[in-house]
């Protein structure tokens, strides 16, 4: 009889999974014991107490510390695989001295592999290897780790270097390698250890962008409360000797498998990252990048059929699309590698790519970053004629787009630039005329934008910005430091909007930095054309009899601090503000953001000093020419205030007066004279 075939998707997917772990390096899990229940609310009260740090002193913590870890004796290896006793181990390793952390290092030592496999225990040997870095460093510039005089000393720790138990861990990890890389948690460990050796930087095991993180394991590490101190988020002198083991991890990937695979391996959702890691560090070891070409031909080679099937793949798949842009954005990685395949397999379609909102754009956007100035301004030009149409605002697709063209433009001395505002206010205020502006019906660009009727705009509980408000802010906010034109909209905008809706966006944890933004004035070089003082003038008579309710709110206040600048030459207004701060002064100084209110708007000297009040307000007006190159020399080819022209025809009609009075009087005396004369 025949062989009977397997059906099921399910079925062949667990198949094909034992059989990986079949393959040569594979880790048996290790049983190390249970934790009873006595056990456990001893440590989870000893957690409790570390996470509020319920101490009085230091040494008092120390003491603490001390005490817990004589407890965890023997215990270490089934304490760090349990849920509730790893946290309290990471604390211990956090908070302990280095020849705790140390200890702790050399118990683990012959089960590190397997510790690295588990799903506590690899978070907790990630904190370790952190710890065991920077004790490593200290070894090396000659400042030896702490000494505790209560401490006992060990012979066994104190005559082995931290070098060495790291090097015999690594001689552990070596025949593990390749499945530790396809790992959901050994994969992570082997990051951080990739990092260590090749002396980078540790990032944050909390942070977004983490090298360490995926996003769901970024934010299952902030909900059990664990911060990272200060040895996180920096780089560590290491020995010469790690340099060999980064090329032992190098060669151990590589070992055995073929093109095909290691292609397989760069778009597998798991093992992707540790490629990308390898490809930004083989450099340091390996002059032939022994990886790239593991995976892309050589840079002499030409279109290869399977190599376009794949670049293809690259380009159209989330997991491979990233890959690539990581690539790209790689400073470890050739230019001319990079290069090749940009003009083999993408050059001819920059249009097509650009329009895959959730892949190929992506690539679009880094190699824009990436390339020579010459290619980049060919990218533009297929793309800035399509700007608009490449966006859609109902989807959210290709906002980013147009941030990147922005930036991309002005590092090439501001390619395009008059297209690039055309297109976006035909996508985004279609009827507004940008370049005569002029009042409209709606605040259309505030909500393509912002899209305000499906916000959080209002809320008056659970009122939490969302990532998307804040991306679709930023993403305003670009617009109008790229160009004035968008303040003179976003204006206009806000006359359109109700004014309580206005001010809810000032009080509101996102929108507010669009308001505040929003509050510049062209520099003194640039004469303010009539249009857009009286437009400013307008907008400024939003804020009036809301000052106050602004200034003892945690956001509204930046904004009227802003208004401070943004009411210079109209002196009016900074009259009207203070007098309403005046007004109600106490309730203005009975809020801490109030207070800095009151402080930045120098409102002593405004109920007290007037005078000197006005004397701050020419010095503003004085340093802001200044800034723009003009002297008081220099102030005649300045637009001129109505109250100084008006002195100055007071002045000239003075000096007429007197010059007729003192040619009559010249008259006179003249004809007196004559008269003497007969």
């Amino acid at each position: 009889m025949g062989s009977t075939k397997i059906r099921g998707r399910r079925t062949q997917k667990k198949a094909q999974e034992e059989n990986s772990k079949d393959l040569g390096g594979a880790v048996k899990p290790t049983f190390f014991g249970l934790v009873d229940s006595s056990e456990i609310d001893y440590f989870k009260q000893a957690e409790s107490t570390l996470n509020i740090n319920a101490f009085d002193s230091d040494e008092e913590r120390d003491a603490f510390v001390r005490s817990v870890l004589e407890e965890c004796k023997g215990k270490e290896l089934k304490l760090v695989t349990n849920q509730i006793c790893s946290k309290l181990m990471e604390r211990l390793l956090l908070i302990g001295t280095d020849r705790q952390a140390k200890h702790i290092f050399k118990n683990f030592s012959g089960h590190l592999a397997s510790l690295a496999h588990h799903k506590y225990s690899s978070h907790v040997l990630e904190t370790l290897l952190v710890r065991i870095t920077s004790i490593i460093e200290k070894e090396l510039i000659g400042d030896e780790h702490e000494e505790d005089t209560e401490e006992e000393e060990d012979p066994e720790i104190d005559q082995v270097t931290t070098e060495q138990l790291f090097l015999k861990m690594m001689n552990e990890f070596h025949p593990h390698i390749q499945q530790m890389m396809e790992h959901q948690y050994a994969s992570h460990v082997l990051r951080l250890v990739i990092l260590i050796a090749s002396g980078k930087e540790l990032p944050s095991s909390t942070v977004s962008n983490s090298t360490l993180r995926s996003k769901k394991s970024k934010i299952a590490r902030k909900m059990i409360e664990i911060k990272d101190n200060e040895i996180f988020n920096r780089a560590f002198q290491v020995p010469p000797s790690f340099k060999d083991e980064v090329k032992k991890i190098c060669k151990a990937i590589v070992e055995g498998q073929d093109i095909t695979r290691m292609r397989q391996l760069s778009i597998h959702k798991i093992a992707s990252p540790v490629i990308q890691l390898l490809l930004q560090v083989e450099g340091i070891v390996d002059k032939d990048r022994a990886i790239w070409h593991s995976i892309f031909l050589k840079e002499k080679d030409g279109q290869d059929s399977k190599e376009e099937a794949y670049v293809e793949y690259l380009l159209s798949d989330p997991v491979g699309s990233h890959f690539l842009e990581s690539l790209i954005k790689n400073t470890g990685v050739r230019m001319k590698y990079i290069e090749r395949l940009y003009k083999l397999y993408m050059k001819e379609r920059v249009l097509k790519l650009a329009k895959r909102s959730n892949t190929g754009v992506f690539i679009i956007q880094a190699l824009m970053f990436k390339l020579k100035p010459g290619e980049v301004q060919y990218i533009l030009d297929q793309i800035i004629p399509e700007l608009s149409s490449l966006i859609s605002i109902s989807e959210n697709q290709n906002l980013e787009l147009s941030t990147k063209v922005i930036d991309a433009s002005i590092q090439n001395k501001n390619y395009r630039r008059d297209e690039i505002i055309e297109q976006l206010f035909n996508k985004f205020a279609p009827n507004y005329d940008f370049k005569e502006p002029d009042d409209v019906a709606n605040a259309e660009l505030l909500e393509n934008i912002l899209q305000l009727t499906k916000s959080t705009l209002g809320n008056t509980r659970d009122d939490w910005p969302t990532a998307e408000e804040r991306r679709r802010s930023l993403l305003l906010e670009k617009f109008m430091q790229y160009d004035y034109s968008f303040v003179i909209c976003v204006w206009y905008n806000f006359l359109a909007l109700p004014v309580e809706r206005f001010l809810q966006m000032c009080t509101h944890g996102v929108f507010s930095h669009v308001v505040e933004n929003s509050l510049t004035v062209l520099p003194a070089s640039i004469t303010e054309p009539k249009p857009t003082s009286i437009l400013r003038k307008r907008f400024l008579n939003l804020f009036q009899s809301h000052i106050v309710r602004l200034s003892i709110n945690s956001y509204g206040s930046h904004i009227v601090d802003k208004l401070w600048h943004f009411t210079i030459l109209l002196n009016m207004y900074k009259d009207r503000i203070g007098s309403e701060l005046q007004a109600d002064s106490h309730k203005v100084k009975e809020s801490k953001y109030g207070k800095l209110v009151w402080k930045n708007w120098s409102m002593e000297l405004f109920m007290r000093k007037k005078y000197d009040w006005k004397t701050l307000i020419k010095e503003q007006e004085q340093q802001y020419y200044s800034e723009t190159g003009q002297d008081n020399q220099d102030q005649e080819t300045r637009i001129k205030k109505p109250i100084e022209l008006k002195l100055e025809k007071m002045h000239k009609e003075k000096l007429g007066r007197e010059a007729n009075g003192l040619k009559s009087k010249n008259a006179y005396e003249e004809r007196q004279n004559k008269k003497r004369k007969f």
